[in-house]
């Protein structure tokens, strides 16, 4: 990635983005943050905000943008973060991808692109390597997330192709931490739930995932802006464990809460785990957070804040 302009992150306020502006930041670089706020950790953090090298634009990543400034690297984290609200994410994943690959183009920039390891969708292949193409059913409950993550694949494909822009896939595999938005995932919503001594609905418990703290996450991003390799390239940790277990580790290290099991969501992948032997070839890269260590670390961050809130 060249030196010369500011590091464009959609999606810059929301929980990942916050993490990987404040790398970002912290290695010198300028940042523009694009949001349109609908799932950022608000109120926006006064660190970001007081940083004369951080730019905030209020912007839906769907409509038309442009960046006034030499761009030397763009990070497209905006969209969909689950099957919830899928027309939203599949614009996100269409329209605001086009958007930012132009703009890549116009600025001759790097550009990394978020996808899923949910584009593997009920994987019969285990661990999943970035060869193996999947099992998703394109009309399933879970099919406008998979499918938009397969289409930012193909668009972003198409444009190295084509125009020979400098693009590169990566594929988060759960990624985790302290996370004020509890409603939009799993680990923090059990957090808050056992915090609070109510009960963390289980859907199922045999399924396993593999969870990758954030920090770690960000560190992986910023080692593919930094390299010219298209991907894809998962991101994620190999340390895998049942939802059933991950609740009662929350519970555990909470101190409090309790655990109902309900049946399992249809269309949930049975089990998810990175092949991450690529990330560590092609990025000298592999996560160094154990589950133990980030569920601990984000339940403290977590805590804290509640106290400050009260």
């Amino acid at each position: 990635m060249r030196n010369d302009g500011c590091v464009l992150v959609t999606g810059g306020v929301g929980f990942i983005g916050t993490h990987l502006c404040r790398a970002l930041l912290a290695a010198g670089r300028r940042v523009t943050a694009l949001d349109d706020l609908s799932a950022a950790q608000l109120p926006v953090a006064t660190d970001l905000l007081d940083s004369e090298l951080f730019t905030l634009m209020e912007h839906d990543v769907v409509e038309p943008f442009a960046i006034s400034e030499p761009v030397a690297g763009i990070v497209h984290l905006a969209g969909q973060i689950g099957p919830n609200n899928p027309l939203e994410g599949l614009r996100a994943s269409s329209i605001g991808t086009f958007n930012c690959l132009e703009l890549a183009r116009a600025h001759n920039a790097r550009i990394v692109l978020a996808s899923s390891g949910d584009i593997y969708g009920n994987a019969t292949v285990h661990p999943q390597p970035e060869d193996y193409w999947g099992n998703v059913n394109p009309i399933g409950p879970r099919s406008a997330y998979e499918e938009a993550r397969r289409f930012l694949e193909a668009a972003t494909t198409a444009y190295r192709a084509v125009h020979g822009v400098n693009t590169g896939i990566i594929r988060p595999f759960n990624i985790y931490g302290p996370d004020v938005q509890t409603n939009r995932r799993a680990v923090p919503a059990f957090i808050s739930k056992a915090l609070a001594g109510d009960e963390l609905t289980l859907h199922g418990g045999d399924q396993t995932r593999s969870l990758c703290y954030v920090t770690d996450f960000v560190a992986g991003v910023i080692a593919m802006l930094e390299s010219d390799d298209p991907g894809p390239i998962n991101l994620g940790s190999n340390e895998e464990i049942s939802m059933r277990a991950l609740a009662e580790l929350v519970v555990s290290i909470a101190g409090s809460g309790t655990i109902k099991v309900v049946p399992a969501v249809m269309g949930d992948s049975a089990g998810r785990c990175p092949d991450i032997s690529k990330a560590a070839a092609v990025l000298g890269w592999r996560p160094t957070t154990s589950v133990t260590e980030g569920i601990t670390a984000s339940i403290e961050a977590m805590r804290a804040t509640e106290v400050a809130v009260k």
